[in-house]
């Protein structure tokens, strides 16, 4: 029996699961991590503490699967993308802790940037000049971290995002590389040659060599040391997560579109072979490349805030005891009541791309419940997807007849509906709920034989609850405008109140 081991290394916890070769589920493992906010917009992680929590699950999947570490056929990784990460070569330890793709300090140096690079830059990597990018984030520890560039430029220092960490560390550190997709969300890969560009690192002032070898998604790379996991392995696939779940939900052919409901919300669209760049500011991106088969590129809208708006319910209000208990909550009111939430919490993303964007609650009456509150916020959520989806049908001129959906806010029906009626689409909702770590194993299973080709995936992926829109135009009209009236007050909120 062949089986893989997906790690789904995410933004709150890290988690592992062992696949069998229909993709079914053999043992799971999860650990979660600290966040740590030492500034107002600053998001930090420990890089050690996400490996240990990561090696923790990998373990723990291995034992509740029953199997010994040497049964297990490859590893694919999919990672939280953006964030960085930088460490020493000869110590593996890390010089800073790492600055998250939420992390907004950066906000300054882009803005200072965008109106003689952006147009140069975009064409180049199809990204906008932003702090989510990893590429500022380097550039910062880079000048601001004492001795930090020196040692750079000496060759001492490697830098990655998360997935170029785990691989170091299951390699003993013998083995530094990112994949495809995460490269191209660094602001230093060019779309075209997928490599990094000279003018895009002197733009930055990044040194060449402390950057990793750009390798493919789905291809054997590196094989894990003995002494770090328990046996030598092979790294069979690599991918960020969003590109991991676009797999995983079998969105292999030209204009599929599937939204993970995760921390953040991401949307991304299958472009095939060719590269669209967008007029309505969403992301051209890297989807995967496997094997010697040509590339293929995604349009991609990110939101930033999703479900970590319902815990902000839980935990920095505790209207909720869990984050399910905002299904119950929200559904205890028959309407929003006039009540909006622009969940701005770390800036909003696309199609606005404003890091001063702040939250804000609007339309609060005397008779405004917790209710009301909690449906505002799953209706924030559903809302921002909606502009980035009408953003997609006006870049490439499709008209959706579905989107397919994961994450832990997908399980919720209220929502889903919701976002039916705004998309004016039918949602269908995945009947395995871990699409990113699936994405992982099948790269994985497909470079070492599992399967042969993608063809074989089709019959493995399965829809389950399907939501279809209501059909009331007006009401979703009249939606919008409150929608739009309440992020046009959340737009540059920090740079003209907090200066």
């Amino acid at each position: 029996m062949k089986r893989i081991l997906a790690l789904d290394q995410g933004t709150t916890s890290s988690r592992a699961i062992v696949f069998g070769p229909s993709a079914e589920v053999l043992g799971v493992g999860q650990r979660e991590f600290t966040q740590h906010f030492p500034r107002p917009g600053w998001v930090e992680h420990d890089p050690e503490e996400i490996w240990e929590t990561q090696l923790a699950s990998l373990r723990a999947a291995v034992v509740a699967a029953g199997v010994g570490m040497d049964e297990i056929d490859a590893i694919g990784i999919a990672n939280q993308r953006e964030t960085a990460i930088l460490w020493d070569r000869a110590s593996g330890e890390p010089v800073a802790p790492a600055i998250v793709w939420q992390d907004r300090r950066t906000a300054g140096f882009c803005e200072a940037q965008r109106e003689r690079w952006q147009e140069g830059v975009h064409a180049k990597t199809g990204l906008l000049i932003d702090p989510y990018f990893s590429g500022s984030k380097l550039r910062w520890m880079l000048d601001e971290l004492p001795g930090v560039r020196v040692r750079a430029e000496r060759g001492e220092l490697a830098f990655g995002t998360v997935e170029s960490w785990l691989v170091w560390k299951l390699t003993g550190g013998r083995v530094h590389v990112t994949d495809l997709s995460n490269a191209s969300r660094t602001l230093m890969m060019d779309l075209r040659s997928r490599r990094w560009d000279e003018g895009l690192l002197a733009w930055l002032n990044v040194p060449r060599g402390v950057l990793p070898e750009i390798v493919g998604n789905s291809e054997v790379i590196a094989m894990t040391d003995a002494a770090v996991v328990g046996a030598e392995l092979p790294i069979a696939g690599l991918a960020g997560d969003q590109q991991a779940a676009l797999f995983g939900q079998l969105c292999v052919d030209e204009g599929m579109v599937k939204t993970t409901y995760g921390t953040g919300c991401f949307l991304l669209m299958n472009t095939g072979e060719e590269p669209v760049m967008s007029s309505n500011r969403l992301l051209t991106t890297v989807a995967w490349q496997i094997g010697g088969a040509p590339c293929q590129y995604a349009l991609e809208g990110s939101v930033f805030t999703a479900g970590s708006a319902v815990q902000w319910l839980r935990d920095g209000l505790g209207l909720i005891g869990d984050a399910a208990g905002v299904n119950a909550l929200a559904a205890s009111v028959e309407d929003n009541g006039g009540v909006y939430l622009a969940p701005a919490f770390a800036g909003l993303g696309a199609p606005h791309w404003d890091p001063h964007a702040r939250g804000v609650i609007a339309g609060l009456t005397r008779g405004s419940t917790a209710g009301h509150l909690a449906r505002a916020v799953l209706e924030g959520i559903a809302f921002q997807v909606d502009d980035v989806v009408r953003a997609m049908r006006a870049d490439t001129g499709l008209a959706l007849g579905e989107v397919r959906v994961d994450g832990a806010a997908s399980a919720s029906d209220l929502l889903m509906q919701v976002q039916s009626d705004l998309l004016g689409c039918t949602i269908t909702r995945s009947a395995v709920a871990e699409t990113t770590a699936m994405g992982a194993a099948f790269f994985a299973g497909l470079a070492v034989g599992v399967w042969s080709e993608v063809d074989e995936l089709r019959a493995i992926w399965r829809g389950a609850e399907r939501f279809e829109p209501s059909g009331d135009a007006e009401k979703v009209k009249a939606l919008r405008r409150g929608w739009q009236s309440v992020v046009q007050r959340s737009l540059g909120w920090a740079s003209e109140v907090e200066g």
